[in-house]
């Protein structure tokens, strides 16, 4: 069956396939021979049509596309591939015989076409392997292929932060900057790419001293692209909603008892409901919910507009304090899951000055996070109103690369043995009970199990990479193959969030496993050389070099090679 596809719409982007390695195992799975297929959802722009291209690459299927132009025409997704005049009876007889049918944005689908879908899925002849928009309306044939569970469905979730800074590393942006598209664009991997398209030739990116990285502050870029996706927003004109939206676009965050004395309750409640504004766990500030919408309003209202909305510079130095002292706590407290820090991050986006004590305190959160470029990113934010400040020259140097702490020898700096492998250097000396005292424990008895257990109670309070390392750990103190592998995986999976974090305990997980050969070409594939380029390099065959990975990933616990560098020590990873 030869593959069709229409002019309407590429399945093709720009960028490379990231992340989803689960999900693209599990449209593959489904969308095989002797299975139904598949129904992906989620929201506009968030991949799914990506996945299913990358999912059906190479194998023998045939395309349709909803288009909204073609909503009012029968069967006008299939035109291509149907008569001019048949029958929901004959068209399904005629497309018995495909095999794999996909079909993108099926929400826009008209309903001749939506029974046709149904129809080839109620027969279960044809695989089908169908995206659509879950926000907005659809045929009903289309929604009962998942709720009269015809078809399983997978309901795409947005790229996490670390695939969005792999997705954006040819673009040589900063971390923070890297954070701050992340969380504008939520997942819409379109604005994301017009938005980043844009910077540039906006002169919005500035060189980062000594990094060859660039950082985007102050205002948006608003394209033809973003104004779309805030159009909702910009029409909203009733009882004086979007006055209130923009009088909290030049303010926020604005602490909630202001903002009760100078707008109406009425309108901010009804805003709240509905999911323009939010109210943070604390009640102490009020802010847009969508952090594009702000960014929005401010670039859009005009000079002597936002010069009258802006007023008199505000103090944030109390709301930055409390935000600090939150941070503190947790460190104490040994506990460094995600906490919001709205007010550093937003006067960071501005490029307003952030005071060095703040971003000190909030670049060692970040490390102990194991995000260790952003710790670096903060630190610099501190030096730059600060140049000689020794919190921030000591946090820089720390995320750089030297292990050990600054003077104080707390508990952190005590640990830093068991992360080095010599726990009997601070025996006794970590707190009783603590979890960082049971990883020592564990280590010192060699226990697998015991480690396992740590890292996933590291994990559990945000030391991403400190449970990497305890897994690591693990693995070479298991004696079961099958609890070695499932410790390797989880080790990797842990330090691939760490923004390529090198330490002692996770240089080269278990190479030594391999076989020379295997270990030459691992080592090869992690440094980015396709098989065909190792082939040439080490005089073999492409299919040599292929049935040697695929050697080495049964060994390893894992068929990514995007998690190899994790895996193998390169000269070029950053150290932590």
């Amino acid at each position: 069956m030869r593959t069709y596809e229409q002019d309407a719409k590429t399945l093709e982007l720009p960028w490379p396939f990231t992340g989803r390695d689960d999900e693209l195992e599990l449209v593959r799975a489904a969308s095989a021979a002797g299975r139904p297929g598949i129904v992906v959802t989620g929201p506009a722009g968030h991949g799914k049509t990506r996945l299913i291209t990358e999912a059906v690459r190479g194998t023998e299927h045939v395309l349709v596309t909803g288009t909204p132009e073609a909503r009012g025409l029968p069967l006008a997704a299939f035109a291509h591939l149907l008569p001019d005049t048949v029958s929901l009876h004959r068209a399904v007889r005629i497309l018995s015989g495909v095999r794999l049918l996909v079909v993108d944005d099926a929400h826009l689908l008209d309903e001749a076409s939506a029974a046709l879908v149904h129809q080839l899925a109620v027969h279960g002849r044809t695989r089908l392997v169908v995206t659509a928009v879950d926000a907005e309306p659809a045929p009903g044939a289309v929604s009962r292929l998942w709720t009269g569970e015809l078809l399983p469905r997978l309901a795409l979730a947005p790229l996490p932060c670390e695939d969005i800074a792999h997705l954006l590393a040819t673009a040589g942006l900063e971390p923070l900057t890297v954070r701050r598209l992340h969380r504008m664009c939520r997942g819409d991997l379109r604005l994301l790419r017009d938005v980043v398209a844009a910077l540039g030739p906006a002169g919005r990116l500035t060189s980062v001293a000594g990094t060859g990285e660039r950082a985007w502050r102050g205002a948006l870029q608003v394209t033809a692209a973003v104004r779309e996706r805030v159009a909702p927003l910009l029409e909203r004109s009733g009882s004086g909603e979007l006055d209130t939206l923009e009088r909290l676009a030049f303010a926020e965050p604005l602490p909630l008892s202001l903002s009760l004395d100078d707008l109406d309750l009425e309108v901010l409640e009804r805003l709240e409901t509905d999911g323009l504004i939010h109210i943070d766990d604390r009640g102490g500030a009020v802010t847009l919910a969508h952090p594009l919408h702000g960014a929005v309003l401010r670039a859009t209202a005009g000079r002597l507009r936002a010069r009258r909305l802006a007023g008199a510079p505000r103090d944030h130095g109390p709301a930055l304090e409390a935000e600090r002292l939150a941070l503190v706590r947790r460190i104490e407290q040994l506990d460094v899951r995600v906490l919001p820090t709205p007010v550093g991050e937003w006067l960071v986006a501005e490029g307003a000055g952030l005071p060095a004590g703040y971003a000190a305190v909030r670049a060692r959160f970040a490390r102990l996070r194991g995000e260790v470029r952003d710790a670096a990113a903060w630190a610099r934010e501190g030096l730059r109103g600060a140049p000689g400040h020794a919190g921030c020259r000591a946090e820089l140097r720390l995320a750089q690369g030297e292990l050990g702490e600054e003077a104080g020898g707390d508990v952190y700096s005590g640990y830093d043995a068991v992360r080095l492998g010599e726990p009997e250097r601070v025996a006794g000396r970590l707190p009783a009970g603590s979890v960082f005292a049971r990883h020592a424990d564990a280590l010192a008895r060699g226990d697998g199990a015991g480690l396992d257990r740590a890292a996933e109670d590291l994990e559990e309070r945000g030391f991403s990479l400190f449970a990497a390392e305890a897994r690591a750990q693990a693995v070479r103190a298991h004696r079961d193959p099958q609890a070695v592998r499932v410790s390797r995986t989880r080790a990797v999976a842990l330090a691939r969030r760490c923004q390529g974090a090198r330490t002692p305990a996770l240089a080269g997980l278990v190479l030594g496993e391999l076989t020379a050969r295997q270990r030459q070409i691992v080592t090869l594939a992690a440094a980015g050389l396709s098989n065909r380029e190792i082939a040439e390099r080490l005089t073999l065959s492409v299919r040599t070099v292929g049935n040697h990975l695929y050697s080495a990933y049964t060994r390893l616990g894992t068929g990514d090679r995007a998690a190899l560098p994790w895996l193998v020590e390169l000269p070029e990873c950053e150290s932590a």
